[in-house]
């Protein structure tokens, strides 16, 4: 029988992280945070990294474990987590994988075979010069029965570089955990007012102070560009390229688009248990666990 994991997931501004935090108080829990730019020290405000207050005093994982600019992978990601939650079990307590990076979410919770090789920084940056049909396109020349998905613009280019590096052996699943999946979203005008709200609140917490320090430290342009969302928009303000107000429109938008192709992730997944955030999300999803933890 594998070990039980709870898996919380959803949108950006859904507030999947305090929901996480009070099922994980309820259930004896830890956490493990599945964000690609929470990993990152002094990513914070632009990250929406969830604060040792909001924590209440669950233990959370996989936050600050590198420095900014320093390079780290999906397979990174998993290997990290398998170890956080080898420890979270061995103290008698309940994984919780939450958070909105698809990929990152998955890739813990179904058990994607990964490599671990680094990329090839120079073929990586002349895959990135072309659009993600052409590079499908490819992939089809070098391996014509691949079962990639042709939108996956990160699946392809990986299989490209590991067909180069004579490291390609098709991604296949070793699941680890029995999952419980839980998701957090709100009706579409509703996610809209709270990504707006919480991008004002943010900005007036000093998240433009925050990206302008990492700059001045000597995290690249670059770098925080490929972060997307609030950091690109934001060190394209700091350098002049666009106006406060610009940014401002351009990112809300941007995050509203992110957050339509994350319900576009989420909802291939029929596992997935979508909670009424109407009603009362946390005693609903309690139901669930409840009745989860109880199964052999």
């Amino acid at each position: 029988m594998l070990p039980k994991m709870i898996v919380i997931e959803g949108t950006n501004a859904s507030g999947k992280s305090a929901i996480g935090v009070e099922l994980a108080r309820r259930f004896g829990g830890e956490i493990i945070s599945a964000d690609s730019r929470q990993v990152y020290l002094r990513l914070d405000l632009g990250s929406g990294k969830i604060t040792p207050e909001e924590m209440r005093g669950v233990p959370h994982h996989l936050l600050d474990v590198r420095k900014p600019g320093e390079f780290f992978s999906m397979a990174d990601f998993q290997r990290l987590s398998y170890k956080a939650i080898d420890g979270i079990l061995s103290r008698g307590h309940l994984p919780f994988l939450v958070g909105g990076t698809g990929l990152y979410v998955d890739a813990v919770a179904d058990g994607y075979n990964l490599s671990d090789r680094a990329p090839d920084h120079a073929l990586r940056e002349h895959l990135e010069t072309f659009d993600t049909p052409a590079l499908y396109e490819m992939l089809k020349q070098k391996l014509p029965d691949t079962d990639i998905d042709p939108r996956n613009r990160h699946r392809v280019m990986r299989a490209l570089e590991r067909l180069e590096a004579d490291d390609y052996h098709p991604a296949g699943k070793t699941p680890r955990f029995t999952l419980l999946k839980l998701g957090i979203t709100w009706p579409r005008e509703i996610l809209k007012q709270r990504i707006d709200e919480r991008l004002e609140k943010r900005l007036q917490q000093g998240m433009v102070d925050e990206v302008r320090a990492l700059l001045e430290e000597g995290t690249s342009e670059e770098f925080l560009i490929k972060l997307g969302l609030e950091y690109k928009y934001l060190t394209w303000y700091l350098t002049g390229k666009i106006t406060y107000e610009q940014m401002v429109e351009e990112l809300g938008n941007a995050i509203k688009k992110f957050a339509k192709r994350q319900m576009t992730w989420f909802r291939r997944d029929p596992r997935i248990i979508w909670l009424d955030m109407s009603a009362d999300p946390v005693s609903e999803a309690t139901r669930f666990i409840e009745s989860f933890l109880a199964q052999g």
